[in-house]
C-alpha cells in the first residue's frame, strides 16, 4: 500500500510499506515512461520500411547498402526504446540492515545488502560535473574504502532522496540531521 508519492518528469518516488507491522519500510524511486519516446521509434521504423522498399526497387542499388541501412535503423530504433533500468528500490529492515535492488527491463534484478551494523552514516552528496550537478544518497560503510551509492543507475532529484535519507538515518540510530534539510523540499 503506497503511503507517499513524488513525482517529476521523469521519475515517480513511491513510499510503502509491505507488512502490516510496519518493520519493513520500503521505498521505490520508477521511471517515468514516455509516449514521445515510442511515437518516435515507430516514425523511425516506418521510414526505415519505405527506404528498404525504395531501395528493393531501385535496381542500381547494392544489396550491401540495403543490409546496413537496416542495420543503422535497428540500431536506432533499440536506441531509442532501451531502457535499461525500470527502478531501484531501498528496503530498510532496521533489525536486519538495507537492502538495495535495480530493476532492469530485461527482468534481471540485482541486489545488494548491507547490514544495519557495517553502516556508519548515510550522506547526501552534490555532485559536481563539468556538464551537469546532480544530488546523489550514499552510505559510508565500515571497512569500505569508497562510498556506497544507494542509487547506481539513476538520478533522482532532492526532493525524492531526503524521506529515503530521513529514513536511513533513523534505522542507523544517526540522529545528526542538519536544520536546512526541510528547506531543500
Amino acid at each position: 500500500m503506497a503511503e507517499f508519492s513524488i513525482a517529476n518528469a521523469r521519475y515517480i518516488y513511491l513510499h510503502d510499506h509491505k507488512w502490516p507491522s510496519q518493520a519493513i519500510d520500503v521505498h521505490h524511486i520508477v521511471v517515468r515512461k514516455s509516449g514521445a519516446k515510442g511515437f518516435l521509434a515507430s516514425l523511425l521504423a516506418s521510414l526505415l520500411l519505405a527506404n528498404a522498399f525504395y531501395l528493393v526497387l531501385a535496381k542500381e542499388k547494392s544489396v550491401t547498402t540495403l543490409l546496413w541501412s537496416f542495420l543503422l535503423g535497428a540500431l536506432l530504433i533499440k536506441s531509442l526504446l532501451w531502457k535499461p533500468v525500470e527502478k531501484e528500490s531501498v528496503v530498510v529492515m532496521p533489525a536486519f540492515g538495507v537492502q538495495l535492488e535495480t530493476h532492469y527491463g530485461s527482468g534481471r534484478i540485482i541486489r545488494r545488502f548491507v547490514p544495519i551494523g557495517k553502516i556508519l552514516k548515510p550522506v547526501l552528496n552534490e555532485c559536481v560535473t563539468p556538464v551537469t550537478c546532480y544530488w546523489s544518497l550514499s552510505l559510508i560503510v565500515c571497512e569500505e574504502e569508497e562510498l556506497m551509492s544507494v542509487f547506481k543507475e539513476l538520478r533522482p532529484p532532492v526532493k525524492m532522496l531526503v524521506p529515503i535519507w530521513k529514513a536511513l538515518c533513523a534505522a542507523t540510530n544517526n540522529t545528526e540531521s542538519p536544520r536546512h534539510v526541510d528547506s531543500w523540499l
